[in-house]
């Protein structure tokens, strides 16, 4: 079922989250041994990551450096399909622009449609970690946006081979990112949701947040967001504060701010069993506030860790 419709169908606030495929070379039983605890609250959708290539480079006997590419999380069509089968639960992979061509694009599209799976979250992606600025594939998407299309034009029932004929349409309900903070790229936030805005108007269906620990900054994105004339839900995604690395850690890779209160609590706790629990106690409030104020659904990033998610579950639904 479409994202869509199960927002449509909502009565009451509904539990979802995002998980990481395992690295390479490890058990698919690490996804469910943190997936089977969550499923008590009977999410309507999981969403799965996907991937791009990592550039390493090994030193051979001679002194010179071979350049290896790697992907260190394959896997998130086998999880889709695996957690479907398992779980009854509708599964969201991830589909990026970055690392990938769009026949490559197109082929991992065609595989999803033959397994049923009719929704995909559409992102740029990052950077590679070689990379100062993000570089697209020669041969695929420079942006989100031109990812949608892609996308909207398969559900049309047109492919990059123009020559096929009696081509079958894909039905996929397309999710894309929002940033309430708005994305580090943009020059403002108001020019990051004319570029939201326009994702949406190329076929995007909804919209799920990077994650923010201040709820006020939800609600303005979107009350911006409904000004500019955006109409299609915006689900809010949470991430529970767990060490205290990451009071500098997630600024950095998320840039996102974190309150001052929670700041000034996390560094007086004396180690990071006790910021674990700070970040699911303020998780709690967030999602209380978000949950009252009549958000359909609460997105948790679960970074495959379930245990702080399952507390926060266990106190709102």
């Amino acid at each position: 079922m479409k994202i869509t419709d199960l927002l449509q169908e909502i009565k009451e606030c509904q539990f979802t989250f995002e998980i990481l495929p395992p690295l390479k070379g490890q058990k698919a039983q690490e996804i469910f041994d943190n997936l089977d605890p969550l499923m008590e609250f009977k999410p309507p959708f999981i969403d799965v990551t996907y991937h791009r290539e990592e550039t390493i480079y090994k030193r051979l006997d001679n002194g010179l450096l071979q350049e290896k590419v790697v992907r260190k999380r394959p896997g998130t069509v086998g999880i889709c399909a695996a957690i479907m089968h398992r779980y009854d639960t509708e599964t969201v992979p991830h589909v990026l622009c970055g690392g990938f061509s769009k026949e490559e694009t197109e082929n991992l599209l065609i595989d999803l449609n033959f397994l049923g799976i009719e929704n995909v979250v559409a992102l740029r992606g990052d950077q590679a970690k070689h990379e100062s600025y993000f570089t697209p594939h020669r041969e695929g998407n420079a942006f989100a946006i031109d990812l949608v299309r892609q996308i909207k034009d398969l559900n049309q029932g047109n492919y990059l081979d123009e020559d096929l004929q009696n081509t079958m349409s894909t039905n996929f309900c397309i999710g894309v990112a929002g940033y309430p903070e708005k994305h580090f790229e943009a020059p403002s936030l108001n020019t990051d949701i004319e570029h939201l805005k326009a994702k949406v108007e190329a076929g995007a269906d909804y919209i799920v947040t990077q994650l923010f620990f201040d709820n006020s900054k939800y609600f303005a994105f979107v009350d911006k967001c409904r000004a500019a004339g955006i109409t299609v839900p915006i689900i809010p995604g949470l991430k529970p504060l767990s060490t205290k690395r990451q009071l500098s850690i997630l600024p950095q890779i998320f840039h996102v701010d974190i309150p001052d209160e929670l700041v000034i609590q996390a560094i007086k706790c004396k180690d990071n069993a006790q910021v674990k629990q700070l970040g699911i106690e303020w998780c709690i409030q967030q999602s209380k506030e978000l949950r009252d104020a009549g958000v359909p659904v609460l997105h948790y990033y679960s970074m495959g860790k379930s245990h702080n998610i399952y507390e926060i579950a266990s106190a709102i639904f």
